[in-house]
């Protein structure tokens, strides 16, 4: 019987994307899949998009929070309802190539280790390839994370049978980084598929994100999630700043 994969999507006002999204884990080469979908309070056409083609695939689950919380508390809800060997993350805008889950178990299977991620292709709104690939590191450990996040939700592939489900820390922003630091504190590091497996789609209002915001919340990452000294934050958030500028250079 083959092992199953929960895959979780929190949703907000992604009536735009969202059926592409779900197209493609429908045309994943790898069929046992779970895909929990957590919709974040969407005004929009969401809610209905996703129960129409989930009435055809019941495969797909809808959630729907009573208010919105934001993207760790929806992520965190999927997390909690996953009944899966393997869990990982795609965000609602974003794509996958029909073999990443194949790929990521085979990685898995053949390394023995039990946290995989990928390199993937990096697109404007209308999936223009005007950004060049992010490709990753063979590996990384824990503080290689700490200096540059080069793990993307939407190639993080975990084994939850060996590694059990952690969920993410309730903070406006790093999520994903949290939850990757919490599995590298208790293994050697995680491996990286150097071939792109997916498209991360960058929206315009991504792109003109308030420089101080983040730095300011990478601080606060540093300092209150992962308890740094004063001094080991400011060695992380000096690597932080050159890396972040090499890694949304085009």
């Amino acid at each position: 019987m083959s092992a199953l994969v929960s895959i979780i999507t929190p949703t907000y006002n992604s009536a735009k994307y969202i059926a592409e999204t779900i197209l493609s884990v429908q045309n994943q080469t790898y069929s046992t899949w779970e895909m929990i979908i957590v919709d974040d309070g969407s005004v929009d056409e969401t809610e209905n998009i996703i129960k129409s083609i989930s009435a055809h695939d019941k495969r797909i689950q809808f959630i729907k929070l009573n208010q919105n919380s934001g993207p760790a508390i929806a992520r965190n809800k999927g997390i909690e309802k996953a009944q899966g060997d393997y869990m990982t993350f795609l965000d609602a805008d974003d794509i996958w190539f029909p073999g990443f889950i194949e790929n990521s178990i085979r990685t898995i299977e053949e390394t023995g280790i039990h946290f995989v991620f990928s390199s993937y292709k990096r697109s404007n709104e209308e999936l223009e390839f005007v950004y060049s690939d992010f490709i990753v590191p063979q590996k990384v450990t824990y503080s290689d994370i700490l200096k540059t996040n080069s793990i993307s939700c939407l190639t993080a592939f975990i084994d939850i049978k060996s590694l059990s489900k952690k969920t993410m820390p309730i903070i406006r922003k790093r999520q994903d980084m949290g939850l990757w630091l919490s599995y590298l504190k208790e293994i050697p590091f995680a491996y990286g598929i150097q071939e792109t497996q997916a498209i991360y789609r960058i929206r315009q209002n991504s792109l003109s994100r308030k420089k101080s915001d983040l730095i300011k919340y990478q601080w606060q990452f540093y300092r209150e999630v992962e308890k740094l000294t004063v001094l080991q934050s400011m060695y992380y958030m000096t690597h932080w700043m050159v890396r972040g500028f090499l890694k949304y250079r085009n």
